[in-house]
């Protein structure tokens, strides 16, 4: 029986990412333009509590997987707002950091080591080993998907529930703001609130992307 190369799990392993990716880009499309005169919207909102549970628990199992949570964020802005749209996003990427923590610490690193690539690794390894729990919060910040620092922090062995909790939730909020202020710049075609969500999403990404060139020289 002929031999599986790593090459060859590498390419099956992204493709079967992309086609999720692609699938759940058109999902949202179509929710969009389905719900172009709100009247999804409205039927959501009208499940009360129980759709926001399920709103909540729906991002942080997307959270979990290598599939990117901006289109769910973008769906939730429509459906409950800014404010309650952010925080309820907030609160399920959150859920899923923690569910990672204690997936990982019950079960081991073997699914760790099936998502994440050792370059991944090494770059988060290297900013907790030398700077603590700053260092984890600059990784964070880092070009690196947040399930993916997620479950390389919950692996080693050094780290406590407290700093990885509170780095966590705390990272992800300018990123969320950035891509709000975006959001009402498109939505209510607003030039200001657009400039201001895009140079937010930029010095977001630029830091990380400064952190990492130095870490490397």
């Amino acid at each position: 029986m002929p031999q599986i190369t790593g090459d060859k799990r590498n390419i099956y392993k992204y493709g079967w990412t992309g086609v999720l990716i692609a699938a759940f880009v058109l999902l949202i499309a179509v929710f969009f333009y389905l719900d172009r005169r709100n009247g999804i919207s409205v039927i959501i909102r009208a499940w009360g509590v129980w759709g926001v549970v399920f709103a909540v628990f729906l991002m942080a199992a997307l959270c979990m997987t290598p599939i990117p949570s901006e289109g769910l964020v973008v769906l939730y802005l429509k459906i409950y707002g800014v404010y309650h749209g952010i925080f309820f996003a907030w609160l399920g990427a959150t859920l899923s950091a923690m569910a990672i923590f204690i997936i990982v610490r019950v079960y081991g690193q073997t699914l760790m080591k099936r998502l994440i690539s050792p370059e991944r690794f090494k770059v988060v390894d290297t900013w907790v080993e030398g700077k603590g729990t700053l260092g984890l919060f600059v990784a964070r910040l880092l070009p690196i998907p947040a399930f993916a620092v997620n479950y390389i922090a919950s692996a080693m062995p050094s780290m406590k529930l407290w700093p990885y909790f509170w780095t966590a939730a705390l990272a992800m909020i300018p990123y969320y703001i950035g891509t709000a202020l975006v959001f009402l710049g498109v939505a209510r075609e607003t030039w200001i609130w657009l400039v201001l969500g895009i140079g937010a999403l930029i010095l977001f990404w630029g830091t990380g992307y400064i952190l990492n060139k130095r870490r490397g020289q």
